[in-house]
């Protein structure tokens, strides 16, 4: 991980930005709806978590930095009542720091009425929209890119008829990734960019819909699914339990993140038609053809590299067992002091089981390998406890270039296969063998098998142009302070 794991010692993947939910279903308790869905969708985020509820067309918010239980206490939820739609956000930040201003939904009022937004992915005009607001004089209280979608929806608000017309003018400006729910005194609008790089499904539930990241937060209130949302298409739901689309102007390629599928959705869930488990497994399977290796059990690290080394070790034959015990307890916010400290944080998060790894030749399956720091310190752990060898294997192809559609990935500088060999890879992480997923695999990771992904952090294609200064902290940045992402401008759109 780049920015995260300087910070936080314990993983080593990349994190996507925040989870979205909205409810229109008057005959629901959309309060209690709303808090369950966040709390399937946590794994999405965990910074910071937020609730916006509407009641007879006045739209309260409550929103707090940490995890969706010690935001919503009991007595929060019982100020937050009841209502008619709500929706809600848990964040990870990839445009914006840790601030509770950053924490969405975010709640705009205007002439025509009030407007609450939650969004996830990331805009790559941000800087150019916000600058160009700003010298019309714009206030922005967030550094986040979602202000600025906030801002360009009620600009276009304020010249139109409705809202959902105000949403498609609104995405004729805004370019990169997005899928965002809106709530509007009388409506509730859920839209995704016209290539689709994030997630977003509608469920129906006590006669009105749903919008969610992900289905198993349908699973999670006992929605029934209905379909995702399309690529560049508007889905509109009332109060009388209407539910009317507006396709917008689309590509003719589809480019959900391929990471979706690899990390960061849950294995319950299903992604345009794909389940995750089923695609992990079949990861597994195909990195075991590709790359066996004589061996006595494969283990997973938890939780994204269970699933494939499961389905490695169906493959191969070699018997499956249970590595690690994670230590569910410990949050991504968790921070050590000092140096000492770091180097038993992965034992504090990761803890081997000894017994099955013992004396054997071990093969280790992880979902991805970003910086390595991490991957070093559990191949160590492994030999700790007796493995006589370990041989790592990576369920998704290497990660060369920076991410600029919402992963926490936007400079070079950390990479370790962008700056280094697979030999050195190897040695660096201490491992027998080293293998990765093969790219020409990734399209029999979709279940149409037409490989519908954005893969640009592995082969530097990017599905759309990308701007030429970006960072993390874009907003934040003094006057005169360089940019990391000058590393990323050289190797953009480029392979090696």
């Amino acid at each position: 991980m780049i920015r995260a794991s300087e910070e936080n010692p314990f993983t080593d993947s990349v994190r996507e930005e925040c989870g979205v939910f909205g409810i229109c279903a008057p005959n629901a308790d959309v309060v209690s709806a709303t808090f369950h869905a966040l709390f399937s969708l946590q794994h999405r985020g965990q910074e910071s978590a937020g609730m916006a509820v509407n009641r007879k067309g006045v739209i309260e918010l409550y929103k707090d930095v940490g995890l969706v239980g010690e935001v919503f206490t009991p007595d929060v939820m019982r100020k937050l009542g009841d209502g008619e739609l709500a929706m809600g956000h848990v964040r990870y930040a990839t445009t914006g720091d840790k601030r509770i201003s950053n924490a969405q939904p975010l709640l705009v009022n205007h002439l025509k009425g009030s407007m609450a937004l939650c969004h996830n992915g990331n805009l790559t005009n941000a800087h150019e929209l916000r600058e160009k607001l700003e010298l019309r004089s714009a206030i922005f209280h967030t550094t986040s890119d979602t202000e600025v979608m906030a801002y360009v929806i009620t600009q276009e608000r304020l010249q139109c008829q409705s809202i959902e017309l105000a949403v498609a003018r609104a995405m004729k400006r805004i370019r990169g990734a997005y899928t965002a729910v809106v709530m509007s005194p009388r409506k509730l609008i859920a839209f995704r960019d016209p290539l689709g790089f994030r997630p977003l499904c509608i469920g129906k539930l006590d006669g009105g819909y749903v919008f969610a990241s992900e289905t198993c937060a349908l699973d999670a209130i006992g929605a029934s699914f209905v379909r995702d949302v399309a690529p560049g298409e508007i889905v509109v739901a009332t109060t009388d339990g209407q539910l009317t689309s507006i396709q917008t102007e689309k590509s003719n390629s589809h480019a959900l993140c391929v990471f979706e599928l690899i990390y960061f959705a849950r294995p319950d869930s299903v992604i345009d038609g794909t389940s995750v488990h089923e695609s992990r497994l079949k990861a597994g399977a195909l990195l075991a053809i590709n790359h066996p290796v004589q061996a006595d059990v494969v283990v997973g690290v938890p939780d994204s590299g269970l699933d494939a080394a499961l389905g490695y070790a169906r493959q191969s034959g070699i018997p499956y067992g249970i590595g690690f015990i994670k230590n569910k307890y410990i949050g991504r916010t968790f921070i050590e002091p000092g140096q000492s400290a770091r180097a038993h944080a992965v034992r504090i998060k990761l803890n081997p089981v000894a017994e099955t790894v013992r004396g054997k030749r071990v093969v280790l399956v992880d979902d991805s390998l970003v910086r390595g720091t991490t991957q070093t310190r559990i191949v160590k752990l492994l030999r700790e406890v007796g493995a006589k060898e370990v041989h790592v294997r990576l369920s998704a192809p290497p990660f060369r270039y920076p991410c600029f559609f919402g992963t926490d990935v936007d400079s070079v500088e950390h990479l370790i296969a962008h700056n280094h060999s697979l030999d050195e890879i190897r040695e660096i992480i201490g491992a027998d063998s080293l293998e990765y997923f093969a790219e020409k695999d990734l399209p029999k990771l979709d279940r149409s098998g037409c490989g519908r992904f954005c893969d640009a952090c592995f082969t530097g294609n990017y599905p759309v142009s990308v701007p030429k200064r970006q960072n993390k902290n874009k907003f934040e940045t003094r006057i005169g302070e360089e940019s990391d992402a000058d590393d990323a401008d050289a190797c953009a759109g480029k392979r090696d």
